[in-house]
């Protein structure tokens, strides 16, 4: 019987294996236990009581059967800010940080801009940044609807306030409304692709990651409609997978877009294009 944390800690990692797996271990146990991660260093000897060694062993089992940590744990850090994530959300990723970076390089701090995200999930880039530009106002759109309430949720977890949210499909939940950024993270993936049945993907929804035969579904729908809510001189960015800067480039040119390019990620792999719009 596992009677210390390290004890219990060790016997999860064997149990999980994969290089990540002392780290999910930690992340897991630290949960259960309601502590921060510097506590565990001062208490590696403590007895793991019999209820909370129960549960962590759930986890644990859990995530051995493929279940992500983020869903296990309810929470994930992006941008620095402490987000809920629920199995109607995709899981924020540390790549769509890149987006973000774009996007704040577009907006002017002090300004009061209109920024969209479409296709927000768990607000994570939406509320990224509204955290960073307090003077802009995002507009989060989904066409979930429990999606939309764990943004909401998000933006009053981490008291962002100028933010608005609005249900339905891309530019559809934002009328006749014009902005001076549009940014989004639509599915990607070609709905054939075998890793969607891989990993943590087969516990995420399906709609939020797959978008027809070549993944560009979305992407599409959103090109083409995207003048019509874009001011003079505004940017569409879009996140999109590693091999498919050139397509989306076609994609933003052959509806007019200016000035298109592809931006890498921390890896070197293509992650984001876009273009800017002038009427």
């Amino acid at each position: 019987m596992v009677n210390r944390l390290r004890d219990g800690l060790a016997a999860a990692a064997q149990a999980l294996a994969g290089s990540e797996a002392r780290l999910e271990a930690e992340v897991l146990l630290l949960h259960v236990l309601g502590r921060p991660r510097a506590w565990l260093y001062a208490h590696a000897d403590d007895e793991l009581p019999s209820p909370q060694r129960e549960a962590f062993e759930r986890l644990v089992q859990r995530r051995c059967a493929g279940e992500p940590v983020a869903y296990l744990t309810g929470t994930r850090e992006f941008w620095s800010l402490a987000l809920r994530v629920t199995g109607a959300t995709l899981i924020p990723r540390a790549d769509t940080e890149r987006l973000v970076e774009l996007a704040l390089e577009r907006l002017p701090r002090g300004t009061p801009l209109r920024v969209a995200d479409l296709g927000t999930g768990s607000g994570a880039i939406a509320l990224a940044i509204a955290s960073e530009r307090p003077q802009a106002r995002v507009v989060a759109t989904d066409a979930s609807a429990a999606a939309l309430d764990v943004a909401r949720q998000n933006a009053e977890i981490n008291k962002i306030s100028n933010v608005e949210f609005a249900e339905g499909g891309w530019f559809a939940a934002v009328a006749q409304q014009r902005f001076d950024l549009v940014v989004s993270n639509p599915p990607y993936i070609p709905a054939d692709d075998v890793h969607l049945q891989r990993g943590d993907l087969r516990f995420e929804p399906h709609s939020a990651l797959a978008a027809g035969v070549d993944g560009l579904d979305d992407i599409r729908v959103i090109v083409a409609a995207a003048g019509l809510h874009l001011q003079d001189g505004a940017w569409l960015l879009l996140e999109h997978g590693f091999d498919q800067g050139g397509a989306v480039r076609t994609l933003l040119e052959a509806a007019g877009f200016a000035n298109v390019a592809t931006w890498q990620d921390l890896g070197g792999l293509d992650r984001v294009s876009g273009g800017r719009w002038y009427a």
